[in-house]
């Protein structure tokens, strides 16, 4: 962390995974994740890095969304106990957690709202409010799906005590991949892909994304002057 420090690093991130199953997670799975997400973030700390602390609850699985709710709960108060445990600075730190969500072949899905609500009920139960971001990880939704449910939590009654945004991997990266395909004459089209979708995500940010101008919104990067350079 000192040589990355000192050739410019300014953050870093540490994923730690939580599989819900019948009698899992177990309480020292919990533990161990938040003791390691604990002294990674006093370790960035102490090189000037700004720590992105990911605990993972995956959403495969036929659970429920009030068994998410339960497990995010406990592993994110394990894990704010471990950071207070590592005297981790938390105004400097940025949380990267799940949605609340019923897992992914569970037979009763959550709407929109319901995800929402249930998100912010389990942050508020256990986010300290010294925490400055929460940037949500997509964890398996599609692009769509994880606009949507962001926008919706930023829409709901607030206000929170923390800026809620996004971190997304395959959220952002799903579409301009299968747009791109390897091939070189469709790399414009793919980096209009991920504008679009990076676009989206950044009204949703703000509450400001409308699901029924998604193609109003491609349009305009398709047809704008974003792209002009072969460089871009």
């Amino acid at each position: 962390m000192k040589e990355y420090s000192t050739i410019g690093a300014r953050f870093a991130k540490w994923r730690a995974v939580i599989r819900i199953a019948d009698r899992l997670p177990s309480q020292t799975c919990v533990e161990a994740n938040a003791h390691a997400l604990g002294r990674y973030a006093a370790l960035c700390q102490e090189q000037g890095l700004v720590p992105i602390v990911e605990p993972e609850v995956l959403m495969d699985g036929s659970h429920g969304i009030e068994r998410c709710d339960e497990v995010t709960g406990r592993v994110l108060q394990a894990v704010f106990n471990a950071l207070n445990d590592h005297k981790v600075e938390l105004e400097s730190v940025l949380l990267k957690p799940n949605m609340v969500l019923p897992g992914n072949v569970c037979p009763n899905q959550a709407s929109t709202a319901e995800v929402a609500a249930a998100t912010l009920r389990c942050l508020r139960r256990s986010v300290p409010v010294a925490v400055h971001g929460v940037v949500f990880l997509s964890g398996g939704q599609t692009g769509a799906a994880a606009t949507v449910h962001l926008n919706a939590i930023n829409m709901s009654q607030g206000p929170n005590p923390w800026k809620i945004s996004f971190s997304y991997g395959r959220a952002l990266q799903d579409l301009a991949l299968a747009t791109w395909l390897g091939k070189k004459d469709r790399s414009r089209a793919a980096q209009r892909a991920y504008y679009h979708r990076a676009r989206c995500n950044a009204a949703a940010a703000l509450g400001r994304y409308v699901p029924d101008k998604e193609d109003e919104l491609a349009g305009e990067v398709v047809g704008g002057d974003h792209f002009d350079s072969e460089d871009d």
